[in-house]
């Protein structure tokens, strides 16, 4: 078995989630949060903001760490256990480019309901709840940036 470690952002901007549809050689590949592989050197922080910028072209800001979702695929070679570090991020405009080399079709920004059902994998629906759930304390207490952001 190979250990290997991702990080990823749930972004948000005015209340609405940043996605990524996949869609590899014309199969439906499912709708994503962007994270990515951590990098020799790299802190976890630096990940999630990396990956966010690379996959989605978003300058994100990470606001709280949020957690971790583990899980397990298989590879030709091998079997894979992967833990993803997530983070709670803001954004500052709707702008998104997918990554096309990394077989991202689309992007957008969804309002939450939206993007819960859209997610493919149920670890990462978790994770969209509980930074959800962060973001809206951040808000009531007047703790999520500028009147801008919601």
């Amino acid at each position: 078995m190979i250990e290997a470690t991702s990080c990823g952002g749930v972004v948000i901007f005015r209340g609405k989630v940043l996605l990524l549809y996949k869609n590899y050689k014309n199969k439906y590949e499912g709708w994503v949060l962007p994270k990515g592989t951590v990098e020799y050197g790299e802190q976890h922080e630096e990940t999630a903001v990396r990956e966010v910028r690379e996959e989605t072209g978003v300058i994100a800001h990470i606001v709280k760490y949020v957690g971790t979702s583990r899980y397990t695929f298989n590879t030709p070679q091998n079997t894979v256990q992967k833990d993803v570090h997530w983070y709670l991020m803001m954004s500052d405009s709707y702008y998104s480019k997918p990554q096309r080399e990394e077989f991202f079709m689309d992007s957008g920004y969804y309002k939450f309901h939206e993007a819960y059902h859209l997610l493919k994998f149920a670890n990462e629906k978790q994770i969209l709840e509980r930074a959800y759930d962060v973001f809206d304390d951040l808000k009531k207490s007047n703790q999520w940036g500028s009147k801008k952001y919601f």
